[in-house]
């Protein structure tokens, strides 16, 4: 395809972002999918020197541009947020949170602000903060979502912001890109797609349990704790849903889930640990490289926009 909005403004070569995963997203992952003509992003969650770390692995691997995503709850997202400006990171996309009082100083330094966003509402405030972009992120997206489908939300943001708005969630081929573009988007954010990446070090067992999905296969915890997160179906989910029906107000709830993504992520532990994955994982059938995958995802996507 040619040059867009968003691959001008990324200087990348295709309209993708890989979803900046906690835990997940790391150097060989982001620098994979930069090198195949995407974005690449970096999960800021972490102790600082560890993402530190993870940054300048991406530099020496790649001089393509790569992101690092910002989740505004963690502890130490101020010292996160100045460490992006440091190491001359060139996007940062960020989630849980307003980035508000960081734009400015992000701008500054040249960076290109993008956030995730779940509602109209919320997308016109990033773009009178001074937002480059948003992502807006419908609820098939796997782990923290939102409660409108990427179907509905997408258009109703384009509608609202004159910015560029970034599609995600339920996006696993180059149909779902295709369709995006159709409600006028001019660029993808995935995730569960990049998760069988050869380059992602997540624990196999988590691959195979993304491969072996099926299309219901997804279950939505934490919805009375308004926190709700979507992950494949599994001990603790069943577990915990019979916890939230019984006693919704429990902190054993809290408990049942602390540490649980690193179970499955580090342990590959699949049935006692969180699994987060989106509503797509049952299309996802494959483990290629990142740039198997760009490459299909943009064949794909050719052949539905030029169809005769």
């Amino acid at each position: 395809m040619n040059c867009n909005v968003i691959t001008e403004l990324l200087n990348i070569k295709y309209p993708i972002i890989q979803g900046g995963m906690a835990w997940i997203a790391d150097a060989s992952l982001a620098v994979g999918v930069s090198e195949a003509g995407g974005l690449g992003i970096i999960s800021g969650v972490g102790p600082t020197e560890v993402v530190r770390a993870q940054i300048r692995k991406a530099k020496e691997l790649t001089d393509k541009p790569f992101g690092v995503n910002i989740m505004l709850m963690q502890d130490n997202a101020d010292e996160i947020a100045r460490l992006v400006c440091d190491e001359k990171v060139p996007v940062v996309t960020t989630g849980a949170g307003s980035p508000g009082k960081y734009i400015e100083m992000w701008k500054s330094h040249g960076i290109k602000v993008i956030p995730v966003v779940p509602s109209v509402a919320i997308a016109k405030r990033m773009e009178k903060f001074g937002a480059d972009a948003v992502i807006a992120e419908g609820m098939e997206s796997g782990g923290h979502i939102g409660q409108t489908t990427t179907m509905s939300l997408v258009p109703q943001v384009v509608d609202e912001v004159n910015i560029p708005v970034i599609a995600a969630g339920g996006i696993g081929d180059g149909r779902g890109i295709a369709a995006s573009f159709m409600l006028g988007a001019v660029g993808v954010q995935m995730g569960t797609r990049f998760l069988v990446s050869n380059e992602c070090n997540v624990h196999q067992n988590y691959k195979e349990k993304v491969l072996k999905a099926k299309d219901i296969e997804t279950e939505v915890t934490g919805t009375s704790t308004s926190h709700p997160v979507r992950v494949l179906r599994n001990k603790l989910t069943r577990e915990y849903i019979k916890l939230e029906k019984s006693n919704p107000n429990s902190e054993k709830l809290e408990s049942l889930t602390r540490g649980a993504l690193r179970k499955a992520v580090i342990e590959g532990d699949t049935e006692n640990g969180s699994v987060m994955a989106g509503q797509i994982a049952g299309l996802v059938k494959k483990e290629q490289s990142c740039k198997e995958i760009i490459e299909e995802l943009m064949t794909e996507f050719d052949k539905c926009i030029n169809y005769k």
